[in-house]
């Protein structure tokens, strides 16, 4: 089994970075970027294990629970399981447990949700109000952008898969270290997709005999640090490692017209309406292909692809 680490491409990191700097400077690239020494209130001093515990008490919370250190949505290599919040905090900060549903060592994740998760959207103010007060989100778009606030908690080690999402998003690194590792939208063709996730696991160590194309894609990738703020712009991948059982703030915020998202995604993730529109039209050109003879089907399909990158694709990635 051929596997082979690809290198990496540190992200920027960028400190004093204020609003304006950032919307006339930073923003326009649409390239991920560490934010460092950015004002985020008294959570990164306060939120130890003891007071995470406290301030919000024994509210019950939907977790995932997994086994084995990398998770994964596609195969469901996890179970859903619900606990108090002030002991999933402390089970999620041990390395061995003396109470656990599947082994001693399991990793615990959670991702905050609305009350009701199919209509309300994550906001750290209506689900953790008391620990909401606590911080201080960087204000680099205009209220009416914002979308959601997504509390998360990792264990040590856990590893979240390759997806990407559809709104531009800071994740805030309240403490514990995080390692990203990122892939551009252009890089899509390589990373064998699944909707909006990669089927390729280890981005570290890829089976290249399943996964022969992985090998091209470009990989970029940054260290997060208690305090530390990556903004990752809409559609580029991202894969997160826990370093250290942490505490992050993911906000994500509409840069597209508000129309343009589907209105039933609670979570950030699902395709804009045009865009879902238009692969449902490829599903029914490609259907309509099938009348035709392998030869016809082979030729028809790769005008379709000239077609599609001579309207489509953008030359202008640097």
């Amino acid at each position: 089994m051929e596997r082979r680490e690809q290198p990496a491409v540190p992200v920027a990191r960028l400190a004093g970075v204020g609003r304006e700097q950032f919307l006339r400077d930073i923003y326009p690239r649409r390239k991920p970027v560490v934010l460092k020494g950015m004002e985020l209130g008294t959570c990164t001093t306060k939120w130890t294990v003891d007071y995470l515990s406290q301030a919000e008490g024994s509210k019950e919370v939907k977790i995932h629970v997994s086994a084995v250190p990398q998770m994964d949505f596609l195969s469901k290599n996890f179970v859903y399981r619900t606990l108090p919040f002030d002991v999933f905090v402390q089970r999620a900060a041990e390395v061995k447990h003396k109470e656990y549903f599947l082994s001693e060592d399991e990793k615990y994740y959670l991702r905050s949700v609305g009350e009701d998760a199919r209509k309300d959207i994550a906001d750290i103010r209506k689900q953790f109000p008391v620990l909401a007060e606590d911080v201080q989100i960087p204000e680099y778009f205009e209220k009416e952008q914002f979308f959601s606030s997504v509390f998360r908690i990792s264990s040590a080690g856990l590893q979240l898969w390759t997806h990407y999402d559809v709104m531009d998003n800071f994740l805030i690194q309240v403490t514990g270290k995080k390692r990203v590792v990122l892939y551009s939208p252009r890089d899509a063709p390589y990373l064998y997709l699944s909707g909006t996730k990669s089927k390729v696991l280890d981005v570290d160590n890829p089976d290249l005999e399943k996964y022969p194309l992985f090998v091209k894609a470009k990989r970029y990738q940054c260290f997060l640090e208690a305090g530390d703020v990556l903004f990752i712009p809409a559609l580029w991948f991202h894969n997160v490692i826990s370093e250290e059982f942490g505490v992050a703030l993911n906000v994500f915020w509409k840069h597209l017209p508000a129309e343009s998202y589907d209105k039933s995604d609670t979570y950030g993730n699902k395709d804009p309406t045009a865009a879902s529109r238009a692969i449902q039209i490829l599903d029914r050109a490609l259907k309509t292909l099938e009348e035709l003879p392998e030869e016809y089907r082979d030729f028809y399909a790769r005008r379709m692809v000239l077609r599609i990158q001579e309207k489509a694709y953008r030359n202008d990635y640097g």
